[in-house]
């Protein structure tokens, strides 16, 4: 898209997709797995045969293959080109030619994107949103795209106050930096977020054991450097605590149905809606 390229040449936006696609090189089975469990224990379902899913901000297509490989038929978009150059990535090494998942460009806050879209058993945002600049518009956005008794998995970042303020700078400074920079901040902040479990885990005389675990633990498949990397890089970022995301679905028409939070922690809230 243009206008990515552009937010990106004024170092206004994190590239997603060549964290994806980094990412990649270390996606298998296991980890396809580990996904496919998340989303059914999170959507208390044992597979998704017979049910559309529409995955917004498809990332890595991790989770879009996930559910499709659980049966759904799938349609998978991104704002950044090289996550939607992911996905398409990961549908060619596991299920080519396969006409019952698509994979577009587009955006969160085009609605006109959306709108020929149509509505999907369940819709599916997990750590999106609050990228796009203008999250509230982004969750409005969604409400369309979700069918009559259909389910909306959306993970938003938790507000944490001076925490999150503090981690919106970090954030902004490593996309306006040079690269020298940008990899101080990440080994700093990678020493502030695995150092202590590092530590413990030496102690315990199991060293690196929870980083080998990360993915299992976490359910999502992913990778603790490629996390911090996420993390620190993405912008922009806002934050919603877990009653404001409650609501604002609650008045436009929606029931929770599940909800993870992370302890009033760094990380998200999971939250999956009913219509």
């Amino acid at each position: 898209m243009i206008e990515h390229a552009r937010e990106v040449s004024r170092r206004e936006r994190f590239e997603f997709g060549a964290n994806w696609t980094k990412f990649l090189n270390v996606v298998d089975d296991e980890r396809i797995a580990q996904a496919e469990e998340s989303l059914c224990n999170m959507l208390t379902v044992s597979d998704l045969r017979g049910k559309s899913f529409l995955d917004v901000g498809s990332g890595s297509g991790l989770f879009s293959l996930a559910a499709r490989r659980l049966g759904a038929t799938v349609f998978s978009f991104d704002y950044d080109p090289s996550s939607v150059a992911c996905t398409r990535e990961l549908k060619r090494r596991y299920l080519p030619d396969d006409a019952k998942w698509d994979i577009e460009e587009g955006s969160a806050l085009d609605r006109n994107f959306l709108s020929r879209l149509g509505k999907f058993d369940v819709v599916y945002s997990w750590g999106v949103l609050h990228h796009t600049g203008a999250m509230w518009e982004a969750l409005d956005n969604v409400v369309p795209l979700v069918a009559a008794r259909g389910q909306l998995f959306v993970a938003i970042y938790n507000d944490q106050g001076r925490p999150s303020v503090m981690w919106r700078t970090v954030k902004k400074a490593y996309c306006g930096a040079s690269e020298p920079f940008r990899t101080v901040l990440l080994l700093l902040a990678f020493t502030r977020l695995w150092g202590p479990t590092m530590l413990r885990d030496l102690i315990k005389g199991q060293p690196g054991a929870t980083a080998r675990n990360y993915g299992k633990a976490r359910g999502r498949g992913m990778s603790p450097w490629r996390d911090v990397v996420d993390w620190v890089g993405g912008y922009p970022f806002e934050v919603a605590k877990p009653e404001e995301i409650f609501n604002f679905y609650r008045d436009r028409g929606f029931r929770l149905d599940q909800l993870q939070t992370c302890a009033g922690g760094l990380g998200c809230n999971q939250f999956v809606f009913v219509r």
